[in-house]
C-alpha cells in the first residue's frame, strides 16, 4: 500500500514552520570494506556506484547551504567515509564554516598520516565501531579481518587527542559479552561507549531472527550495564539503546520527521532519516537539483509526515501523539505495508502482533535461526535488488506483510 494522503503545506501557516536541520549527516559513500550483517545502509546500495557519488564541489555546496540554514553539527558517515580521498577537504571546510564535526568510522583507512591530516583539518571527534571483544567474532560479524587494526586505530585516536567514542552494535550473537565489551572500552581509554542494540532495518531486518536477543539476554545486559554505570561514574559514559521490539510505545523517530535531522546520501538524495528512501509514494529531492532550503521547507518528501495532520484517527486521538509523533514511518512500511499506519511497535497498533511474533520467536528455546546470515556486500545487494524488482516489494523476513 502506498501513502495517498495529501502532504501538509508547511508554508501555509508560518507558525508551523519547522526549525532548521540542526544535524547534517553526510553519507559520503556506500563503499565499505566491512560487510556487517546489521548494516543500516539500504539493501540495494550496490546500485549507487562511485560515479554516482556527489563530487567534492557538490558536498561543499551542501555544507555551505546547510550551515547557512542553521545546521550546527555535521557527521561524516557511509559506508566507510575514509574511502573518499577528499574527506580532509570536506572536514576542513565544515570546520571553517563552524560545524562541530564527527567521523563515524570502522577505522579501516585511518592511517597515522590520515589521522594527522584530519586533525589538522579540524575534525572534532571520531566514533569508532567494534563488532565484539574477540578477534574471531569481530571478524566474523564484519566478514573481514579488522580486529587488530581497530585496536591500533583506537590507540591513534587517543594519541591525537580526540575524545574516544566507541560504538558496538549489540545483538543476539554478542550481547552475552556485554561486560567484556565495557571492559574493552575501558582498556582502550574510551570516554564514551554506545551499546546500540540492533534496530531492524535494511540488512538487520533480513537477519532479524538470527540477531534479535531474548528478553533474558536483554535484561541481563541492562543489569550489567547499570552496575558498570554505578561503579564507573563519569570515568566512562555508557549509553544503552534498547531495541524497539521490546518496547510498547514507539520512539519519536529522529526526534520527529523533518524536525532536526537531514541526511544526504552518496548520490545527493536528501532524506529526513537514514532509511526513508524505501518509502513508496514519496519524491525525495536531490541536492544537485534543489537548494537545501527548498528541500527542507518546501519538498513533499520532507513535509509528508511532519507534525500530526497526516496521522490515522487512532494516532490523532492518542494522548501520546506529541511524545512519539506516530513512531517510525519506515517501520510501519516494513512491517505493516503502510507507511502512514501506526508504528507496529505500539501496542495499540493493529499490526502489533507482528512485533510480538518476532519477539516470541526470539524467546523460544534454541531460537537462533539455522539459516546463515546475509552479509552486506555488493553481490548480495545486487541479488536483493533483482529479487525486489521481480516482486515489486521490499525484501522482508518471515512474519511481516506486504
Amino acid at each position: 500500500m502506498t501513502a495517498t494522503s495529501s502532504p501538509p503545506t508547511a508554508q501555509a501557516d508560518p507558525a508551523n514552520r519547522p526549525g532548521p536541520p540542526l544535524w547534517l549527516l553526510a553519507e559520503v559513500t556506500y563503499r565499505c570494506p566491512l560487510h556487517c550483517a546489521f548494516c543500516y545502509n539500504p539493501t540495494d546500495f550496490a546500485r549507487t556506484t562511485p560515479a554516482d557519488e556527489l563530487d567534492t564541489d557538490g558536498w561543499l555546496r551542501v555544507l555551505h547551504q546547510a550551515r547557512a540554514l542553521g545546521s550546527v553539527q555535521c557527521g561524516f558517515s557511509g559506508g566507510e567515509p575514509l574511502m573518499r580521498d577528499d574527506l580532509e577537504i570536506l572536514v576542513a571546510e565544515a570546520h571553517k564554516l563552524g560545524y562541530y564535526t564527527n567521523l563515524l568510522t570502522s577505522g579501516v583507512g585511518l592511517s597515522p598520516a590520515r589521522a594527522e591530516a584530519l586533525k589538522a583539518a579540524g575534525l572534532d571527534h571520531i566514533q569508532l565501531s567494534f563488532q565484539d571483544t574477540t578477534r574471531e567474532l569481530n571478524d566474523f560479524l564484519s566478514h573481514t579481518r579488522t580486529f587488530d587494526l581497530k585496536q591500533q586505530v583506537a590507540g591513534s585516536i587517543k594519541e591525537m587527542g580526540w575524545p574516544m567514542v566507541m560504538n558496538c552494535v549489540i545483538h543476539r550473537l554478542n550481547i552475552d559479552h556485554i561486560d567484556k565489551i565495557i571492559e574493552m572500552a575501558l582498556a582502550l581509554g574510551a570516554e564514551y561507549l554506545e551499546l546500540a542494540n540492533s534496530q531492524y532495518y535494511a540488512w538487520a531486518l533480513l537477519n532479524r531472527d538470527q540477531l534479535m536477543p531474548s528478553r533474558a539476554q536483554l535484561e541481563r545486559a541492562e543489569r550489567i550495564t547499570k552496575e558498570y554505570r554505578q561503579k564507573l561514574g563519569d570515568r566512562l559514559r555508557i549509553f544503552f539503546v534498547v531495541p524497539d521490539y521490546y518496547e510498547i510505545r514507539p520512539k519519536k523517530c529522529m526526534n520527529g520527521w523533518g524536525n532536526v535531522f537531514l541526511t544526504v546520501t552518496p548520490d545527493g538524495t536528501a532524506l529526513p532519516c537514514h532509511t526513508a528512501r524505501m518509502l513508496p509514494g514519496l519524491d525525495f529531492p536531490n541536492v544537485r537539483d534543489h537548494s537545501v532550503q527548498a528541500i527542507w521547507y518546501e519538498s513533499e518528501g520532507f513535509n509528508r509526515y511532519r507534525g500530526t495532520d497526516w496521522m490515522h484517527d487512532s494516532c490523532k486521538t492518542c494522548p501520546d501523539r506529541e511524545k512519539d509523533l506516530g513512531g517510525c514511518r519506515c517501520q510501519a512500511w516494513m512491517l505493516a505495508g503502510d507507511p502512514s499506519a501506526p508504528d507496529p511497535v505500539c501496542d495499540k497498533s493493529p499490526a502489533h502482533h507482528l512485533v510480538q511474533d518476532a519477539v516470541a520467536r526470539a524467546n523460544q528455546p534454541g531460537a537462533l535461526a539455522a539459516r546463515p546470515l546475509i552479509f552486506r556486500d555488493p553481490k548480495a545487494s545486487r541479488a536483493l535488488s533483482e529479487q525486489a524488482a521481480s516482486s515489486s516489494a521490499p525484501a522482508r523476513p518471515a512474519g511481516t506483510t506486504a
